[in-house]
């Protein structure tokens, strides 16, 4: 079976035949410049062939012949290479080097052969453009180093080579700033990427002006290298380039020809397997085996420099200043010294000179903490005095420890555990002295070597101690640094305040950017670790190598750090003393007690104040809760009854638009009562992507923000190119909370209820007040935050949360954050009040009495409702006889009565009648003695005359009645005409 290396030769054969017949019809012979030699793929018996390929196909005749090539296992040393002629590896020459089994590259004055920068279009913008917006966008080739877009675009650095064998590639880079992703991964020929651990794929950030260096394994065949890097976000500064440089591949087997030295530097023997950098004031070309002399009098040229440069006339920004150290007279001056190395000429026409030293004056005081004692220098206090550094060092009375901590504001030296120093963002690290400079009462920013370089100052904290009256406490903070500041700039200027802790990784923590008035800036610690804190100033950030604005500076009057372990101590503060007899030592207090100044003793606080770390003992070291809050024992968290709610609420609101049309969102969780175990948190992936599994368990590395309310800027991966969404930009909104009220302001922060939809209903919003312990650049007193509770039955209990749509992204001064929050949860607890009784129709002589909530329900939990009551009743039946057998009842007395009566009245008229019968016989009278009428009588008025008068029913029932006093009569009136009426009882 014939191999592919046998068929590319007979290919070759039959091409050699061709370029024959045609070299009949008068073509030259090839010489060996118009052709070059390759080898053919290995068969599978290890074996290749060397062809020769032409330059110019056509343009000659006669070339070589196929012949048997090496080994494929064949390679060259480092400073040689293959001799494709005899088929020999050959020592380079004399101003070239070779990796033998690699290439390298590291001259970017232009893009080399081979790379190519290709930049992906965005999504479309919200206004339906569907016009890329990222032609511009590109790697540019900067000299020394390659620098990445400055944009929120993705782009893609590629290079592919060919391996014969397993390989590796490795490169230095800078990759200053977190809204930026970098990530490196190789693809094969069949456009699959092959399998990489995310801490090789995403790089790891570096600190500004440091290059660190990335090495991957490569396997046999085609690799694709990719270097892309994208935007996060642009926000209102603009994003740090990646730089890179030095790109260096290994597994090549063997390079056919040298590289020839780079400009500035040189290769002074044979085989060569790198090239020097030319001394000060040397220059060389390209392909260089030493490096020529400069004429130093007019010219002069930087470490590695391709050629020589006039020499200018000395102005300001050849110089600086400094004071001495103070001698034994405790004198000290102000010395002016030129820049090294000096590159200016004296003496010529606009030429300024170097300013005489100043007069000797009296050094500064010492810095608190610190005491001269009769020496040139200043020294610590020993443990357990204090001094304010004018004094002698005094140590503290009885009842009070010393205050540790640092406090610089006189800077004659640099203080022993600070250090300065200037990063070149092309060369590495420049002149020590030209990084922060003391000027008496400040320090400033130095000269430099050229205007984008990072002139860094630094103090390490090895660890905070909390004084012995609160080291019983857990705290939530162990210390704080303080610092005074004002920067004045001309360019675009930017100061960095930076920390690392645990010297794991260095965050950004704030930066101003151009000029900024005096002001102080104060950062608390909460975790107690060692930590580096750092300033950093870059006068700009774009691509110089000169000086132009020395004059734009950074200066810092003042530094504080609280509670250090290895700090002095300026003054002592309070504690409380133990209370065994002649007892002098100090003991820690509980939780949630003060130090009684008076009597050094532990006081607890009273009911519903808190203690306020840090603060002066005494009584107003307690500082009342806010509304609807409690004090607890441990003084740890405040706990609120909004358990429906759940512990942590999210809101994602946008999607807002760059100007390159990038979406975004912003992300917002919020933990109304936080706790252990319930904090808000928010974690920045950007970073996180280069963190290992075994360190995202132990919580390395993560950029994980824990709190009562934070915000993440989160990218959605859809058509960006990346599998999963980044969340980036993670700030801490609220971290005390200060109380719980439906008032409408609380602690100088107002709620502003007209940003919300209004609401008819009767129950009250109430509202979360927050602070956050954290000043920033704009908001000198810390971000706050108000969550609004709307009861809301219509919602579920986790509710809902949403943002003022007048301020869409929850704020709209960027220092305040407002939330309201909807659910049915954030209702009342259910009383008695809110539910009243209904009750039913009596059937079967049952009736049921029902209990409903008063819509609209406007409660939740708390009393439920009674069960359903069932009674005994009596119906309109029931009733309807009852009525009936009265009626009847009655009709039937009334008729008995009627008869009783009838009858006794019959009685009463017998009796008399008889009375009368018996009247007429038994009443007859004796003769009258005279028969004369009576004088006034009429004789007509003597006609007898009986009335009788018929009793009433009335009458007859009182007569009845009277029976019972034994009385028996009846009244009969007899009118006569006689002369007398005779009347019967």
């Amino acid at each position: 079976m014939r191999s592919s290396a046998w068929f590319v030769a007979n290919c070759a054969l039959i091409l050699c035949t061709l370029w024959l017949i045609d070299g009949a019809n008068g073509q030259r012979l090839c010489s060996e410049t118009d052709y070059y030699y390759e080898y053919t793929e290995c068969d599978s018996t290890g074996s290749r062939w060397r062809v020769a390929i032409p330059q110019s196909p056509g343009a000659c005749t006669g070339l070589p012949e196929p012949v048997r090539g090496t080994e494929c296992t064949f390679s060259c040393k480092a400073g040689e290479f293959l001799e494709m002629s005899a088929q020999e590896c050959t020592q380079c020459a004399a101003g070239s080097y070779s990796l033998g089994s690699g290439i390298r590259f590291d001259q970017w004055d232009s893009m080399p052969a081979g790379f190519s920068s290709l930049a992906t279009s965005l999504e479309n913008s919200p206004h339906g453009d569907d016009k890329p917006t990222c032609n511009s966008s590109s790697w540019v080739p900067q000299g020394n180093y390659l620098e990445s877009n400055r944009d929120e675009c993705t782009v893609s650095l590629i290079y592919a080579v060919h391996l014969k064998k397993k390989g590796s590639v490795s490169f230095e880079y800078q990759y200053p700033d977190n809204n930026l992703l970098f990530e490196f991964f190789i693809q094969n020929d069949q456009c699959q990427e092959m399998d990489q651990s995310a801490d090789r794929k995403w790089l790891k950030l570096t600190n500004n002006g440091e290059w660190a260096t990335h090495t991957v394994n490569l396997k046999s065949g085609t690799n694709i290298l990719y270097w892309r890097t994208r935007g996060v976000l642009m926000g209102s500064k603009g994003l740090k380039p990646v730089l890179l440089k030095n790109v260096q591949i290994e597994g090549v087997a063997y390079t056919s020809e040298c590289f020839p030295c780079k400009p500035g530097t040189f290769s002074r023997v044979p085989g060569s397997t790198t090239c020097e950098p030319c001394l000060r004031d040397t220059y060389a070309g390209h392909g260089a085996s030493s490096c020529t002399p400069c004429n130093t009098t007019t010219q002069y040229a930087a470490q590695g420099s391709a050629m020589c440069k006039d020499r200018p006339p000395c102005s300001r920004k050849d110089y600086f200043q400094f004071h001495t150290k103070c001698d034994p007279e405790g004198k000290t001056q102000v010395i002016y010294k030129w820049i090294e190395p000096k590159i200016c000429l004296e003496g010529v026409t606009g030429a300024e000179s170097l300013p005489p030293s100043g007069e000797r004056e009296p050094c500064p005081p010492c810095n608190p903490g610190f005491y001269n004692n009769d020496t040139a220098t200043c020294s610590p206090c020993p443990p357990g005095t204090y001094s304010d550094g004018l004094k002698p060092c005094t140590r503290c009375p009885a009842g009070t420890e010393p205050s540790l901590g640092y406090e610089f504001k006189w800077w004659n030296i640099l203080p022993p555990n600070m250090k300065t120093s200037c990063f070149n963002v092309g060369n590495n690290k420049c002149d020590t002295m030209n990084g922060w400079e003391v000027a008496g009462d400040h320090i400033q920013s130095g000269a430099g070597s050229s205007d984008n370089d990072y002139l860094i100052l630094n103090i390490h904290v090895p660890g905070f101690k909390l004084p012995t009256s609160m080291s019983s406490h857990s705290a939530t903070e162990f210390g704080r640094i303080k610092f005074e500041f004002e920067t004045v700039c001309v360019a675009d200027c930017e100061l960095y305040f930076m920390m690392d802790i645990n010297r794991k990784s260095t965050t950004v923590v704030e930066s101003w950017e151009k000029s900024k008035k005096r002001q102080t800036y104060t950062h608390v610690m909460t975790k107690n670790a060692s930590v580096s804190y750092t300033w950093a100033f870059q006068r700009t950030n774009q691509p110089s190598d000169v000086r132009r604005h020395v004059n734009d500076v950074a200066r810092i009057y003042s530094i504080s750090v609280s509670n250090a372990v290895d700090g002095v101590s300026s003054e002592c503060r309070a504690c409380a003393l133990s209370t065994q007899p002649s007892s002098s030592a100090c003991v820690p207090c509980p939780p949630g007690h003060y130090i009684d100044t008076r009597t050094s003793q532990c006081t607890e606080c009273p009911t519903n104040t808190y203690l306020v770390p840090h603060t002066t003992p005494g009584p107003d070291a307690c500082k009342p809760c806010g509304p609807a809050s409690k004090s607890d024992k441990g003084n740890v968290t405040l706990t609120y009854d909004f358990g429906l709610l759940g512990s942590v609420g999210s809101l994602m609101n946008g999607p807002s638009f760059t100007s390159k049309g990038t979406k975004y969102f912003h992300h917002f969780n919020i933990s109304l009562c936080g706790g252990k175990g319930h904090l808000a948190e928010c974690t920045d992936n950007v970073t996180d992507l280069s963190i290992t599994d075994s360190q995202r368990e132990n919580g390395e590395g993560a950029n994980a923000l824990k709190t009562f309310i934070c915000q993440s800027t989160i990218i959605p991966a859809t058509g960006r190119g990346f599998h999963t969404a980044l969340a980036s930009q993670s700030i801490n909104l609220a971290d005390t909370l200060l109380g719980v009220t439906v008032e409408s302001t609380l602690d100088g922060i107002r709620a502003r209820p007209e940003l919300y939809p209004q609401t008819s209903k009767k129950v009250p919003d109430v509202n979360f007040y927050y602070r956050s312990l954290e000043a920033t650049s704009s908001c000198e007193s810390g971000r706050s935050a108000v969550v609004t509770l709307r009861c809301n039955p219509e919602k579920n209990t986790k509710g809902e949360l949403s943002v003022p749509s007048q301020c869409p992204a929850g704020t709209c001064d960027g220092c305040t954050f407002h939330f309201l929050w909807e659910s049915s949860g954030a209702c009342p607890t259910c009383t008695e009040r809110d539910y009243h009784q209904i009750e039913g129709a009596c059937k079967g002589a049952q009736q049921d009495l029902l209990y409903v909530w008063t819509e609209p329900k406007l409660c939740i939990g708390g009393v439920t409702l009674p069960e359903k009551e069932t009674l005994p009743c009596e119906g309109m039946e029931f009733w309807v006889r009852l009525g009936a057998g009265l009626g009847t009842f009655t009709a039937v007395l009334l008729i008995i009565l009627i008869c009783y009566f009838w009858k006794k009245s019959k009685r009463l008229e017998y009796k008399y009648s008889r009375l009368v019968m018996s009247a007429n016989k038994e009443c007859e009278m004796p003769g009258a003695d005279s028969c004369a009428v009576m004088e006034g009588e009429n004789e007509g008025d003597m006609e007898d005359e009986i009335v009788y008068t018929k009793p009433s029913l009335l009458g007859k029932l009182k007569a009845i009645a009277s029976k019972g006093n034994g009385e028996h009569y009846e009244h009969v009136q007899l009118n006569s005409s006689h002369s007398k009426a005779l009347v019967w009882s």
